[in-house]
């Protein structure tokens, strides 16, 4: 220790305390670990009568604290003794003298040194202070009988101790620091008035006699309830806790009833409730009864059964919001604002249920949320893709262990109104096993003449769906029960076109991609051939899912250089997109495809959009077998044995021998094995491949075709035109032959897509050859007379 002698300072050495308080005329003993701290003792070891300062830290789990971390007022002590307990480790004895405040640094190393100034006691007594001393001796007294943790010395050293302020700082140094902490005990330590300082104390001592008084009133309360009824008596125990600090719960039965009462239930439901509130109120709380009926209980407080949303049925507004959601889809958004406006008129509030169809990522999941955002209604998705138990929509009996309700029910609990948005995503998709039908439990559902008296397993009573604006959505149309389809109004959601993509691209997935990978338009900017390059290379899907993670790719690439420090600036044109994508994924194999005869290409309809489709025809010597290969389903194999059978026989027609089949076997293969394929469209294709082969005639780059044919040449109507045209479109084919029966399906194929398509209206097999040949076939020759026969005489 030095004494500064320009003023009252002293520099001392620190020794910082983790998670105790030293206070003037105690004695207290400290272990010491920490290696400054070991140092210290050390340095102190051999002096007579040391002194140091004892200073608390603000965080006990600071391991080296510096100035910062330590209160600026402590204790000045003397070490009396020091006990080595290891290589590293000391048990130090202090006896606090006075009380100090750090008045400036002095160092860190070896140990912690400042300057501090002490703070001398102030013994002036008078009435009120001897009034508030004997107030904290009493309470500390009647604290002794109550704490077996406090040394029992402490009552002999109380009736000692005459200065209010010492006596202030013995029993706030003998509270342990399970009842009072080392902030309350520094608070003490800090506080110089001498009656302010008692006063703290006393608030402290008279907490703690509250709190063990609660616990003794508990504990002779307990006592006499008996060993055998453990559980109960816990319980009494909690009670009388919460009602000491003032967290009272009102009981269960009457909770519930109220809240009952503020749902206002339906007659029928009431009745329900009152009986099942009854039983409850009779049950003990420890019964799986009493918990079963207190959950369904639960279940119908929590159902909206009046609760609803303004609805805002301005067409303008959902067509603005649509607009801001999605592009193009014109005749979609059409018939969604024509919803709008007849809910907007009647005043039932019943319509029909809007179901969109279309290949996956077209946007058909988030038309409903932007509805849903037009309407001013809450929004809830229902996913149903593999759901194949009944109880997922009708809900569990009350009786199993575990039951809930159907997801309906779910749903509404957790919107909180009666009158939602309710998407059934994936409906093409519901399963059929020994657990039910789940299709058919949503017909109840969704029909608006039923749904108003909808009862789900679990409530066991009437609830109207009729307000709730049910959507679905669902990729193939084929896969929806006849049932569950009549009660659908279907609105097709067709792909996008090449145009529709890069708009896309640029209005919407661009900006989106670049906030959500944490870039600016300064950091990247994409350009019209970048797009075209990533959808034309890199992307082959009537949707848009794969173009955004296609642009999400280019963002992540930007992101990751912009990570590493770089000052990245770009551009993403057609080359910058090759270089991060890679080689393509797509090729225009068109070319090679149909450089040969025997190949034409033609287009097929599939969940996901239409399709190019190439079928092959090849020919070697043989005995007339035809052999049908790629992983044909029935159908397509009945549509390849017709156009067989009509190349053979219009065999003259053609210009072919009658007799060709007899030295040759045919090949009839349909690329992609491993992918099923069926449906009645491909007549058309394979008699053009069939008849390119035989007549050595190749198929016409740019021609695709889709047809079905008859035995008698005619050309018969097919599906899915739409979805065909717009996969030709993506695909560069210029133009198509279509049966003339479709044509009034060329009305739903975007304007766009016909004027860069010729599209060709065929009625009969005849007029196929001529449009799809590269060369027109020659004309049969005419047949020779028959010679003439000798006649009799």
């Amino acid at each position: 220790m030095t004494q500064d002698p320009r003023s009252d300072l002293e520099t001392l050495p620190i020794l910082p305390l983790r998670n105790s308080v030293v206070f003037p005329a105690s004695v207290v003993p400290i272990n010491v670990g920490r290696a400054r701290s070991v140092r210290l003792v050390e340095d102190l070891l051999g002096q007579d009568r040391a002194v140091v300062g004892i200073v608390s830290q603000r965080d006990a789990d600071v391991d080296e604290p510096g100035f910062e971390e330590i209160y600026d007022v402590g204790t000045v002590a003397r070490v009396v003794k020091v006990i080595r307990l290891g290589p590293s480790n000391y048990s130090v004895v202090l006896h606090g003298l006075s009380r100090l405040r750090l008045a400036g640094k002095v160092g860190l190393e070896p140990y912690m040194r400042a300057k501090v100034r002490r703070i001398a006691e102030d013994l002036e007594r008078d009435a009120e202070l001897d009034d508030l001393g004997a107030q904290l001796r009493d309470g500390t007294r009647e604290l002794l009988n109550l704490m077996p943790n406090l040394p029992k010395e402490t009552s002999g050293i109380l009736e000692n101790v005459r200065e209010s302020g010492a006596l202030a700082d013995l029993i706030a140094s003998n509270l342990t620091i399970d009842s009072v902490g080392v902030a309350d005990k520094q608070k003490v330590l800090a506080t110089f008035d001498v009656k302010e300082r008692v006063r703290i104390v006393l608030a402290l001592v008279t907490k703690q006699l509250e709190l063990l008084r609660v616990k003794k009133e508990i504990s002779s309360m307990v006592a006499d309830e008996g060993k055998n009824q453990r559980e109960l008596i816990l319980r009494q125990q909690m009670k009388s806790i919460r009602e000491e600090l003032g967290e009272t719960d009102e009981d269960d039965v009457e909770e519930l009833r109220d809240r009952i009462r503020l749902a206002q239930l339906p007659e029928d439901a009431m009745k329900i409730a009152k009986k099942q509130l009854s039983r409850l109120a009779g049950m003990q709380q420890q019964s799986a009864e009493y918990n079963v009926t207190r959950t369904y209980l639960e279940w119908l407080a929590d159902l909206p059964w009046n609760k609803t949303t303004k609805d805002l049925l301005d067409p303008a507004d959902v067509r603005r919001c649509l607009d801001e959601d999605h592009f193009g889809l014109e005749k979609v958004k059409k018939r969604i604002v024509e919803y709008i406006a007849v809910r907007k008129l009647r005043a039932d509030k019943k319509g029909p249920i809007l179901c969109f169809i279309g290949p996956p990522g077209v946007g058909k999941t988030s038309l409903g949320r932007s509805i849903a955002r037009s309407m001013g209604r809450r929004y809830h998705r229902i996913a149903l893709g593999g759901v194949r138990d009944e109880a997922e929509i009708r809900g569990h009996r009350r009786t199993y262990v575990g039951a809930l309700p159907g997801r309906i029910i779910q749903g509404l609990k957790k919107v909180s109104v009666k009158n939602p948005v309710f998407v059934l995503d994936e409906i093409d998709k519901l399963g059929v096993d020994m657990m039910g039908d789940p299709a058919a439990a949503l017909l109840e559902v969704l029909d608006p003449a039923q749904n108003g008296t909808f009862q789900d397993h679990y409530i066991d009573t009437p609830f109207d769906l009729s307000q709730i604006t049910f959507l679905a959505t669902a990729n193939n149309a084929e896969t929806i029960p006849g049932p569950l389809w009549d009660r659908l109004e279907v609105i097709e959601v067709p792909g996008y076109t090449r145009a529709e993509k890069k708009m896309i691209a640029k209005e919407f997935l661009a900006p989106k991609a670049l906030s959500s990978h944490g870039l600016t338009d300064e950091r990247l900017t994409f350009e019209d051939s970048g797009f075209e390059t990533i959808i034309e290379s890199y992307t082959r899907e009537a949707g848009v899912r794969g173009l955004e993670r296609e642009i999400g790719a280019v963002c992540r690439h930007v992101a990751m250089r912009l990570a590493e420090g770089e000052d990245v600036r770009l551009t993403c044109n057609s080359e910058f997109a090759e270089i991060v994508l890679g080689p393509p994924k797509y090729t225009p194999e068109l070319a090679e495809r149909t450089s040969s005869p025997g190949v034409a290409t033609g287009l097929a309809w599939t969940p996901s959009g239409g399709d190019i489709l190439f079928i092959e025809a090849s020919k070697m010597p043989g005995r007339g077998e035809i052999v049908i290969t790629g992983n044909l389903k029935s159908v397509m194999k009945e549509s390849a044995a017709a156009a067989m059978s009509f190349v053979r026989s219009h065999a003259a027609q053609l210009g072919l021998d009658p007799e060709f089949l007899k030295t040759i076997d045919l090949h009839l293969h349909v690329p992609k094995g491993g992918t099923p394929k069926d449906g009645p469209s491909a007549g058309v294709t394979m008699y053009s491949a069939v008849a390119s082969l035989l007549l050595q005639a190749a198929v016409r780059k740019e021609v695709a075709m889709t047809g079905e044919i008859s035995l008698r040449g005619a050309v018969l109507p097919v599906g899915g035109i739409k979805e065909k045209l717009l996969a030709a479109h993506r695909a560069g084919i210029k133009e198509v032959l279509v049966p003339s029966r479709n044509e009034k399906d060329l009305e739903e194929v975007p304007k766009d897509v016909l004027d860069h398509m010729k599209v060709h209206l065929i009625k009969r097999v005849d007029e196929v050859l001529p449009i799809v040949l590269e060369e027109t076939p020659p004309a049969p020759p005419a047949p020779e007379p028959p010679p003439a026969q000798p006649s009799d005489p």
